[in-house]
């Protein structure tokens, strides 16, 4: 019975681990460039069952049978696996702003910050004062020669990232855009941007048909579909309250064990 609060418990802490990232896609469905999480959960290994009070095997009219045969699995409960990230392409808005950009495919912008590059497909940038590139929260977005400076916000870029001047088509730069050997375990580090690790590889710089088209005057929105979540959100509760129903019906079997059948056999 105890062993039934344990797997009851495992099952709300999967539930909540789940409604906490629902709830966090939805506080990001207007956040430019935010791919969705989906919380996984695996079973514990199961249990084989077997009557232990004998063992080996007897003899039978139709030949032999274990003595100690096997009664079925039981279950352990589950736990969170991984916070999987979905990063499927958001759809398009247009802003008509120079400095705004979307990618069109699989790849990141360079971003560098106080604690190194880092990758982002928040596209909304703007100007600083020194005419250098940047996010919304100051952070010098990267071209293939460094940060990216342009004398004013009347440029213009092509679909493969080349930045040039408006008045006398001068070529500035080509924005950084980057992929990764397995892109999938990337890591957030919040405000949009993704850092790098073992598993993902090194950046590299996109090219030729991996390379994704760049779309200024756009925004990417976020892959976040509001239906799905709260769907979602109401099939978590669900199952979290079927758990949680579990736990109390054991709560209530041990109540009954502990009160009366021990109280009875004294």
């Amino acid at each position: 019975m105890i062993r039934g609060w344990y797997i009851g418990a495992s099952g709300m802490n999967a539930q909540q681990n789940r409604l906490d990232a629902i709830s966090n896609n939805l506080a990001n469905v207007d956040t430019t460039g935010f791919k969705r999480d989906v919380g996984v959960s695996k079973a514990f290994s199961e249990l084989l069952l077997r009557r232990t009070q004998a063992d080996g095997v007897y003899e039978t009219s139709f030949g032999s049978a274990d003595a100690a045969p096997i009664i079925g699995r039981m279950g352990l409960g589950v736990e969170t696996n991984e916070l999987y990230t979905v990063f499927e392409q958001g759809s398009f808005k247009n802003t008509d702003s120079h400095t705004d950009f979307a990618l069109s495919g699989e790849g990141f912008f360079a971003v560098q910050t106080p604690n190194g590059e880092r990758y982002t497909r928040n596209g909304n940038f703007l100007l600083g004062k020194e005419g250098i590139l940047l996010t919304k929260d100051g952070y010098p977005v990267l071209g293939e020669n460094g940060p990216i400076s342009v004398p004013d916000d009347k440029f213009f870029v092509s679909p493969n990232g080349m930045i040039y001047t408006r008045e006398d088509n001068q070529l500035v730069d080509r924005l950084k855009v980057v992929r990764f050997e397995d892109e999938r375990y990337l890591k957030k580090q919040g405000n949009s941007l993704w850092a790098s690790n073992d598993i993902t590889g090194p950046s590299y710089i996109a090219e030729g048909e991996e390379r994704p088209r760049v779309m200024q005057g756009y925004v990417e929105t976020s892959n976040v579909n509001v239906v799905n979540e709260m769907v979602q959100m109401i099939e978590v509760n669900r199952a979290y309250e079927a758990n949680q129903k579990s736990v109390q019906t054991e709560d209530g079997l041990m109540d009954t064990l502990w009160n009366k059948v021990v109280v009875v056999n004294r």
